[in-house]
């Protein structure tokens, strides 16, 4: 099958080098293409003056060498190869020599970017033979037809587009490959010779990975390697693939032997980031030449790029490190709050979830850093037709363990007397009945909040904002919402990070409350077993959460979420089970933005929030024909 919709597969390759044997070198080209093609890749580049080896010195200023450069280059043209790849070499053109990038697909040399930026260094004499591309003609003779040269090349198959800026252009304040990206080009092909030093790849990795975030861009990097002259550098053959500040791969430094890098770039999720970012087109856009070429489909069954089923939740030391930053976050926003409206007090109600806990946690610590009485926090417990003995008894644990003001007020009487005033047949389970406890609950902790001069805290999140599963004015609303942009999957770490700090006794009532299937408690249970489970009727908040990570991301239709997911979730939920997700998700994300556009304050805390005012706005009414018939057709 194809690769994954809107990605391309790209390949950063390092031959054996052989120094001022041109056609020896395009020989170890050639079967690193043939490798290329094997693996699917679509663009594939080789390092600064690969052709003759970068360390040749005086030879460049000598004929044999840039014939036999010449001569490799038309042999290379010849080679059969699906994907499009850039090679370096030197070029002479009226007696002035440039160190140059071809670019060739499909048996054609499409164009010639000269380096622009010479470095002139104790290490880089570059500007003993080189020009700088600034001075290259439009056009060279070369073979017999009128190729393309210069700096303003941008090479566009539909597919995908790239530019591309050799070595030393990446290190200056302003490299080409801004211009590039601002011209239309979606990836940045670097051939370059670097050399190593203690702590050189580290800024080499950092320098590039802030590129392609700066450009939004892919960055595909080919250093030179074994088979350099070791006179006094050494070259590592680091070869590395980025994404929009992301390292997607990269080959192992070092090695005597041809190695590469192969990643999956995501362009369609650039073009999202492109479309979004308005400050990426403040400046004028440069005209760049428009170079056409053909290349083929990827036809791979695999997938070269990490695709986590949890794409909120970062792995090992880096989840509590973001834990600990959402924390702060959420203290900041919660005290800032507070002193606007000149107020101690903070009320909720807790119920023993996974949602409560997060908000009363998140407030004791906000409470504690702020040096402020616990007491001021009050947390109500409100047992209604649903309530179970676990979650009530782990809610009123959790409460004298923190030390906060307790309260139990049943809500049986008042929406029994409300049932009654509207109609309802307390025997009939529908959404009234559900609604009924749930608004009941919000008006107890408004009306509490108002009687003692609080604040009253939501505590509803990301993923039930997304899914609209919340009722409306009930748990939707509140006068503060710390949560708001916390999606459910990160919610269990930021519970279990919190509690442990706030102390060991804390601890078996919190992991028993992430032990508790997530339900809402608004239908009775029988003999003792829980009723309702809010994934039974969903699906996992897993799926919901990278499907909503993805969308809001990278702009994916249900075609591609449902083809990441087939990978991240691989012998973890059926197909069945994904496209029945997938449907859930389309269809309430569509129709419940009703209520995300009433959604109260609360402070964002990561890349994704459906913020009305800020992250996303879309009309309430609007028709979701398009998703979802793409989602039935899956």
């Amino acid at each position: 099958m194809s690769l994954i919709p809107g990605m391309i597969r790209a390949m950063a390759a390092v031959p054996r080098v052989y120094l001022a044997d041109p056609m020896e070198n395009a020989r170890q080209l050639e079967a690193m293409l043939h490798t290329a093609d094997e693996q699917g890749a679509q663009l594939a580049v080789f390092p600064e003056l690969c052709l003759t080896g970068y360390t040749c010195n005086d030879l460049f200023l000598h004929e044999p060498l840039l014939s036999g450069a010449l001569d490799a280059l038309s042999y290379l043209t010849h080679v059969k190869a699906n994907a499009a790849f850039v090679v370096g070499l030197p070029i002479e053109v009226g007696a002035r020599l440039y160190n140059c990038a071809a670019v060739i697909a499909g048996g054609k040399l499409l164009g010639i970017v000269p380096k622009t930026h010479l470095p002139n260094s104790a290490e880089f004499y570059e500007r003993r033979w080189f020009e700088s591309g600034k001075s290259a003609p439009d056009h060279i003779e070369l073979f017999g037809e009128s190729v393309p040269m210069g700096l303003d090349l941008c090479f566009d198959c539909g597919a995908f587009s790239f530019g591309v800026e050799i070595c030393e252009d990446l290190w200056v304040p302003q490299p080409p490959s801004g211009r590039l990206s601002m011209g239309g080009a979606l990836l940045i092909a670097n051939p370059s010779a670097g050399n190593e030093l203690v702590t050189k790849h580290r800024y080499r990795c950092e320098l590039i990975s802030q590129q392609s975030a700066r450009c939004l861009c892919g960055y595909v990097y080919a250093g030179a390697g074994y088979g350099e002259s070791t006179t006094d550098l050494v070259f590592s053959g680091y070869a590395g693939v980025y994404e929009n500040g992301r390292t997607l791969g990269e080959n192992e430094r070092f090695a005597r032997e041809a190695s590469y890098a192969l990643a999956d770039i995501d362009v369609s999720r650039l073009r999202y980031k492109r479309r979004q970012s308005r400050s990426f087109w403040d400046d004028e856009a440069p005209q760049l030449r428009t170079i056409p070429f053909t290349c083929p489909k990827a036809e791979t069954d695999d997938l070269l790029r990490f695709l986590t089923p949890t794409p909120f939740v970062p792995a090992g030391r880096e989840r509590d490190l973001r834990t600990e930053e959402i924390l702060l976050i959420q203290t900041q926003s919660l005290l800032t709050r507070m002193e606007h409206v000149h107020t101690r007090k903070a009320v909720l109600g807790v119920s023993g979830g996974l949602d409560s806990t997060l908000t009363l946690l998140a407030a004791a610590y906000a409470f504690e850093r702020a040096g402020w009485d616990k007491k001021g926090i009050i947390g109500i417990t409100m047992p209604g037709f649903g309530t179970g003995k676990r979650t009530r008894s782990n809610a009123e644990k959790l409460m004298d363990l923190i030390g906060c003001t307790s309260l139990v007020v049943p809500i049986g009487p008042a929406v029994t007397q409300h049932f009654a005033d509207i109609g309802q047949d307390p025997e009939v389970h529908d959404i009234a009945y559900e609604n009924s406890q749930a608004r009941e609950r919000t008006q107890i902790v408004m009306d509490y909040a108002n009687k003692i001069g609080g604040l009253a805290l939501g505590t509803g999140d990301l993923s039930e904002l997304a899914l609209g599963w919340c009722t409306y004015n009930g748990d939707q609303m509140s006068m503060y919402n710390m949560s708001g942009s916390v999606p459910k999957t990160l919610i269990k770490h930021l519970v279990y990070y919190v509690g442990t700090k706030l102390g060991s006794e804390v601890m078996p009532v919190v992991q028993d409350i992430l032990d508790t299937p997530i339900s809402p408690e608004l239908i009775p249970d029988k003999a003792g077993e829980l009723t309702q489970r809010t994934e039974d009727t969903l699906g996992a908040y897993a799926m919901h959460d990278f499907f909503l990570y993805h969308m809001m991301d990278s702009g994916a239709g249900p075609k591609k979420l449902y083809a990441m997911a087939k990978i991240a979730f691989d012998g973890v939920y059926t197909d069945e089970a994904m496209k029945k997700a997938l449907l859930t998700f389309v269809r309430r994300f569509f129709t419940q933005q009703f209520k995300r556009s009433a959604m109260p304050d609360g402070p964002k805390v990561g890349s994704v929030s459906l913020s009305p005012r800020g992250d996303w706005r879309m009309p309430s009414d609007v028709k979701m024909t398009l998703w979802m018939q793409e989602a039935e057709n899956l």
